[in-house]
């Protein structure tokens, strides 16, 4: 079996597994869109207090700019691939991928696109409906390179998540439960990723800093490139370190999974 068959059949078995669990990812979906409705409320209310836009935002504009963070979201971010990697150190299960030609985590990587493939395929028939819902203050771009870029930043945001969520995972080699981890990480990724405000409300200072910042390109960024926030030099200038952060969360989880493959070995004996 050649590399790329071995990988192919991990992605099939994946969605088979993955597909068993269709109805939770629906129901998740589902009441994930709770939020959502809270946002609304609070943005009217604050945009009818101020009277006006803000930072080149109306009502309408930011409404639309949750939208499609719900959108990026549902597609790129990771569904318990850290504690399912966690549980794999810890019971010994990776014992047995250890003695097959396989990187785990290339057999990871396969299993996380299958299951985003059957999440987004779950998931989406209840955005769509929102969408339509809200469909007066959808502005599609005009540009055909608009969608290429956002839908290249969107890849390498998918990828970026996975990697990142990788790493938290190696962490289960030196320590037993590694959810506080998990969430210190997500609450940073939660609050400077753009899920809870758009980050180009915030100063120009706190923006420069904040640019430099692997969060910045896991979410907010191909959602701003899609609303064409971010053009010529400045589209430029993410996207190259978009690809940065993209090398250098690959190479973390090579090192982490390296390191702690010594350690694992070195105590399992």
């Amino acid at each position: 079996m050649s590399k790329i068959d071995k990988y192919i059949s991990v992605f099939n078995i994946g969605l088979q597994n993955t597909f068993v669990y269709r109805w939770n990812y629906f129901l998740r979906a589902l009441f994930g869109l709770i939020p959502l409705a809270g946002t609304v409320f609070l943005w009217r209310a604050i945009f009818r207090e101020r009277g006006g836009g803000m930072h080149g935002y109306d009502y309408g504009s930011m409404i639309y700019y949750y939208l499609l963070a719900l959108l990026v979201s549902n597609l790129v971010t990771p569904t318990e691939d850290e504690w399912q990697i966690a549980a794999d150190i810890r019971e010994g299960q990776i014992n047995s991928l250890l003695t097959k030609p396989m990187s785990y985590l290339s057999y990871r990587l396969s299993i996380f696109l299958s299951g985003r493939l059957v999440y987004t395929a779950v998931t989406l028939p209840p955005i769509a409906l929102i969408f339509i819902y809200f469909r007066r203050y959808i502005a599609l771009p005009d540009h055909l390179l608009t969608y290429v870029y956002a839908c290249l930043s969107m890849v390498m945001a998918a990828f970026m998540q996975f990697f990142i969520t990788y790493s938290l995972a190696m962490m289960a080699f030196w320590i037993l439960e590694i959810s506080t981890i998990v969430f210190i990480v997500y609450s940073f990724e939660y609050f400077l990723g753009g899920q809870m405000f758009p980050i180009d409300i915030m100063p120009a200072g706190i923006q420069a800093v904040m640019k430099w910042l692997p969060f910045y390109y896991e979410l907010f960024c191909p959602v701003a490139i899609f609303l064409e926030r971010l053009r010529g030099a400045e589209l430029a200038q993410a996207l190259l370190i978009q690809v940065g952060w993209l090398l250098l969360t690959w190479a973390a989880a090579r090192a982490m999974w390296k390191r702690g493959l010594g350690h694992y070995q070195a105590v399992g004996g």
